[in-house]
């Protein structure tokens, strides 16, 4: 072999050595933690200066290091012609024919220096990157900083270059943006569960967030039928025959009964404190405002509305100004870290309790997206309809308690029902075999 053969041998070990280094920063650099920065600057760590001017100019340092990758690409190819052109490797191949000793050299050496940069070059180097992140960042800073310096001027010249070209598309910078779009956020929280980083307690509660800002109060109120409220006009033992059955904290009170026309709130801790003082009941009664929000609201809009008036609780009023149901903050809270029981909710039932492998207990005022991610199931006709309950008596108007929805694989048995309105229903499903 010529010596020269030797020489393009080390050089093109010295390109795979700067391509594995450029990729290894790149993959390093965009998955340390900014959190672990910060925490390594405070403790003074070895190379945390270099590598939080690296993350506060990323988009720079990676321009950096697909540039380095480039570079050595194209020297790689340069490199792989030279070595094709040499006599001792034209000898090699003159077996296949003078006249084809050419490409097949040139071919041969090509595909070899292809595999060996995507092995030695690429793929350990991103394994390796992604496995030790944050130790590789912290080990290359350095260096690539360095490489910036080198390349600043040439980068100059290129960037300077493609606004002019850009210029008349009317693109005005060439900064990506870099962040991730909600449906990116979900498979990486998917892939993290999938890999041990996180537990299904927390998936569930991120899920949950996401799914937060596309509810509305009319889907997480307690409607109206269904809502306890106190009247001026109650007595003493009416009054107190309310607090204990029913142990709410809070309760929204009306004049003479009207649930349209609701004042405001007591908070039955403060009453009780006043009422041991005073000795009437009536007269103890302190009444809250409270704000009213329309059914067609986000939640999350809602949350901020009792946060800004520091209320636990709000009405919810439809199209027509009447009152639709009562939403507290213990409801909006629920649709993040899920059902919230305390010491006085031994008589609640799971929204969707299973009775034996075929049946199922089912609240009325479950969405049908909840029932299709649980069961097989398909709900046609349903897009102005949020709520099993809905859905059934949209299926048919004049059902009454024991009536039967049917589908292919899926019967609906309306099991109670108050003021013509369903409280639960049975879901049941069919026995194929």
């Amino acid at each position: 072999m010529d010596s020269i053969f030797y020489l393009y041998i080390a050089t093109a070990s010295i390109l795979l050595f700067f391509t594995a280094f450029f990729v290894g920063a790149e993959f390093s650099i965009i998955r340390v933690r900014l959190s672990r920065i910060e925490q390594a600057l405070s403790e003074g760590r070895k190379n945390a200066n270099w590598l939080e001017k690296i993350s506060n100019n990323l988009d720079y340092y990676l321009s950096v290091s697909r540039f380095g990758i480039a570079v050595t690409a194209i020297g790689l190819g340069w490199l792989s012609k030279n070595i094709a052109e040499l006599p001792s490797v034209q000898a090699v191949a003159d077996n296949a024919g003078p006249n084809a000793a050419g490409p097949i050299a040139y071919i041969t050496v090509l595909v070899l220096v292809f595999f060996i940069r995507a092995i030695i070059g690429e793929l350990a180097p991103k394994a390796l990157a992604a496995q030790y992140a944050e130790r590789a960042a912290f080990r290359l800073a350095p260096a690539l900083s360095l490489a910036g310096s080198v390349f600043a001027p040439v980068l100059w010249l290129l960037n300077a270059a493609a606004r002019l070209l850009l210029r008349p598309l009317g693109i005005r910078t060439l900064q990506p943006e870099y962040g991730h779009s909600e449906e990116d956020l979900k498979h990486l929280m998917h892939e993290s569960y999938q890999s041990g980083e996180i537990n299904q307690n927390e998936l569930a509660y991120m899920q949950n967030i996401f799914s937060f800002d596309e509810r509305l109060a009319k889907d997480i109120m307690l409607p109206r039928t269904q809502m306890i409220t106190i009247s001026l006009e109650m007595d003493h033992a009416e009054l107190m025959e309310i607090i204990e059955e029913h142990q709410y904290t809070r309760y929204p009170v009306t004049e003479d009964g009207d649930k349209d026309a609701i004042i405001g709130f007591v908070n039955i801790k403060e009453l009780l404190t006043s009422y041991t003082t005073a000795g009437d009941l009536s007269k103890s009664l302190t009444i809250h405002d409270l704000p009213f929000v329309h059914d067609q609201a986000p939640i999350q809009d809602v949350l901020l509305r009792m946060q800004s008036q520091h209320v636990h609780m709000a009405i919810v009023v439809d199209e027509y100004g009447g009152t639709a149901g009562v939403i507290t903050m213990e409801d909006i809270l629920e649709e993040i870290v899920g059902e919230i029981r305390d010491e006085f909710d031994h008589d609640e039932t799971d929204d969707i309790k299973r009775i034996d492998h075929h049946n199922f207990l089912v609240n009325a005022r479950v969405l049908l997206s909840e029932l299709e991610a649980r069961f097989p199931i398909e709900f046609e006709e349903s897009e102005d309809i949020d709520t099993i309950g809905g859905w059934v008596q949209m299926m048919d108007t004049d059902i009454e308690e024991g009536g039967v929805i049917d589908l292919t694989d899926f019967r609906f048995i309306v099991r109670e029902m108050e003021n013509h309105q369903i409280i639960t229903v049975q879901l049941n499903k069919k026995n194929k075999s």
